[in-house]
């Protein structure tokens, strides 16, 4: 086991679902959240090494959610890769300006995302 904590937030099932399948799988501790406030509180509990973020969702949108944890110092070193099925520049310029590490557009490849994390979190 790893012991990296993974943070899943998504308003989706079914990417929670395989992003905790596969993540599992390879031996992280995977938790997750359906929405922005969620996420915020997830976070304070649990202070994840990774965060995948979608960017739509209720209650508060993974922009805010990516800012609001970009600028608390005891939680920016959260390595955040923000998803999203726009894919437009604008949205992944948006995603980096707020203080996102990464931007993905869905739908995407488990594998490609098992990889990306294996280069991150070894």
């Amino acid at each position: 086991m790893s012991g990296k904590k993974i943070l899943v937030v998504d308003d989706e099932p079914n990417v929670v679902r395989t992003l905790t399948f596969v993540l599992k799988k390879e031996g992280y501790d995977v938790s997750s959240a359906v929405n922005g406030e969620e996420a915020i509180s997830k976070v304070h509990e649990s202070k994840p090494n990774l965060m995948f973020l979608d960017v739509m969702m209720p209650k508060k949108n993974g922009y805010e959610v990516c800012q609001e944890l970009k600028s608390d110092s005891s939680l920016s070193d959260i390595h955040i890769v923000m998803l999203s099925a726009k894919g437009q520049e604008a949205d992944k310029e948006k995603a980096l300006t707020v203080g996102a590490n990464e931007f993905m557009t869905k739908p995407f490849s488990p594998l490609g995302i098992v990889e990306r994390v294996k280069q991150l979190l070894g």
